[in-house]
């Protein structure tokens, strides 16, 4: 992809002189291009004859919490030794020039670490722990071993209950933070930029539509076709990095083309 289509670049260009939000909504594929695997992808022959989707859950760590740990810590330090890819760094420069709310659906920090805010975790984050009884927050992280499937949880030091990853587990409301956060930026936006996200999981996957009603212009990033790419105004087939690179420099062009036309 060598430059940005005409209508994506149209409509980044009618927000911008109209002085609007940007509203970014990113998915799984943002991250993929930093090496973290998607979250139903998980090929690890640590862990590959187990079903993530049946350790995400409250129940899981009832029963086995030395095995959800574990699973979590090697997730967490995976995240660890990633870095920010150039579509991360792009956000943070397209924010430098343009009024803009990110929402991520991602669990991981590389956003952050590449310089941006994020205004919304809908799926909470891996490194946001809590005790899983009294919901106390805690910041120290246990060392990871290499190679450890069963990890023995870290214990709350309020009530003596073992710590938890702060994701939202299947069967888990969403942060009522974020999600406020979210639905704002929806609701205001101008423009909603939907970055890497399949499309399938609500209520986050709601999100774009939201942003319609209220008459942003909605564009999918997106190497393949999402249960997103029908509902959407303008469909970019790119990687994320692939186009928001491109993406974050248009302010600066157009800036200085109004300038000119002082």
């Amino acid at each position: 992809m060598d430059t940005v289509p005409a209508a994506v670049a149209g409509a980044l260009r009618r927000t911008i002189d109209g002085g609007g939000i940007v509203c970014v909504l990113t998915g799984a594929g943002m991250s993929a291009e930093s090496g973290i695997p998607t979250f139903r992808g998980t090929r690890d022959s640590l862990w590959s004859r187990f079903d993530p989707m049946r350790l995400a859950t409250a129940d899981a760590w009832r029963e086995d919490p030395a095995l959800v740990w574990g699973w979590y810590r090697w997730r967490m330090q995976g995240v660890r030794d990633a870095q920010p890819n150039a579509g991360h760094r792009a956000l943070a420069e397209l924010a430098r020039h343009v009024p803009l709310s990110l929402v991520t659906q991602n669990v991981d920090d590389l956003h952050e670490r590449a310089g941006s805010v994020v205004d919304g975790h809908v799926h909470g984050s891996l490194f946001a722990l809590r005790c899983f009884a009294c919901g106390r927050a805690h910041t120290a992280l246990d060392d990871y071993m290499e190679g450890a499937q069963r990890v023995e949880p870290m214990r709350c030091t309020a009530c003596g209950d073992r710590i938890r990853p702060g994701v939202v587990w299947f069967g888990e409301a969403l942060p009522d933070d974020a999600w406020a956060s979210a639905v704002d930026a929806a609701e205001r936006c101008a423009l909603m930029l939907v970055v890497g996200t399949s499309g399938l999981v609500y209520p986050a996957a709601g999100l774009p539509a939201l942003a319609r009603r209220h008459g942003a212009t909605v564009v999918e990033i997106n190497p393949e076709p999402t249960a997103l790419s029908a509902e959407v105004d303008h469909v970019w087939r790119a990687t994320a990095a692939e186009a928001l690179q491109q993406l974050s420099v248009l302010p600066r062009s157009i800036d200085r083309h109004s300038s000119a036309g002082r």
